[in-house]
């Protein structure tokens, strides 16, 4: 993820954004491309001394010409969005772990980006608001039309909102596919990792039952349409 927004520059191969290499781009070219990459921290990354409207601020003021009416206007939508309406003046410290990263996600949005990428969104969350996180995550990608690039370990996330799913081994591609490729792969790597524990197993069965009950269904009713 630090070579995809240009942190670390990759030994070898290239990162394109709309057929551009971005290793190549001068100073300016880079700055211009990190206007459209919305990103959202592991820990949220806000800054302690500042309150929630002056963190998502933040980027309006270092990227922008906006005025102080437009920006305002702007916060009050995100936060909005992510339903923070009434948090403008709080301090992360007075912030839930959930709150926080919903924070996180309004100042990753409040450019308009092109391109979100989260670093291990619902880390430290209870699976409740790991759920609640990635609706909104999935919402908002779908409604701003963002692509969305998440780095997780969380399997719920990637069975839930994964459309395009890259699983890494040792620093390389093992395995790729969709949320529902993943069910029926043979990979033993892949399998070990994600359905490791008897009860996982269990239930990865019973998914591939449903998933082929459901193909069955389709079939057989196409039969009867023709």
């Amino acid at each position: 993820m630090k070579c995809l927004v240009g942190l670390l520059i990759p030994d070898e191969g290239e990162i394109s954004y709309d057929g551009q290499n971005f290793s190549l781009m001068n100073t300016d070219e880079k700055k211009e491309m990190r206007r459209k990459i919305g990103m959202l921290f592991q820990g949220s990354a806000l800054f302690d001394s500042m309150t929630v409207e002056q963190n998502i601020l933040f980027p309006l003021d270092m990227f922008t010409n906006k005025t102080k009416a437009e920006k305002q206007k702007r916060v009050d939508e995100v936060l909005d969005r992510v339903n923070l309406s009434q948090a403008h003046k709080k301090y992360p410290a007075e912030l839930s772990g959930g709150m926080k990263k919903r924070v996180g996600i309004a100042r990753a949005i409040v450019l308009n980006p092109q391109y979100l990428f989260c670093d291990e969104p619902n880390s430290g969350l209870d699976p409740q608001t790991s759920l609640v996180i990635d609706k909104l995550i999935r919402e908002i990608t779908t409604e701003y039309n963002i692509t969305t690039i998440i780095n997780t370990h969380d399997m719920n996330s990637v069975m839930e909102i994964g459309d395009r799913i890259l699983y890494m081994y040792q620093g390389k591609k093992e395995w790729e596919g969709t949320n529902k490729e993943i069910i029926f792969s043979k990979n033993e790597r892949l399998n070990n990792f994600i359905f490791a524990s008897e009860f996982l197993k269990d239930a990865k069965d019973m998914r591939m039952l449903e998933i082929k009950g459901k193909i069955d269904n389709e079939r057989n009713m196409d039969d009867l349409l023709k």
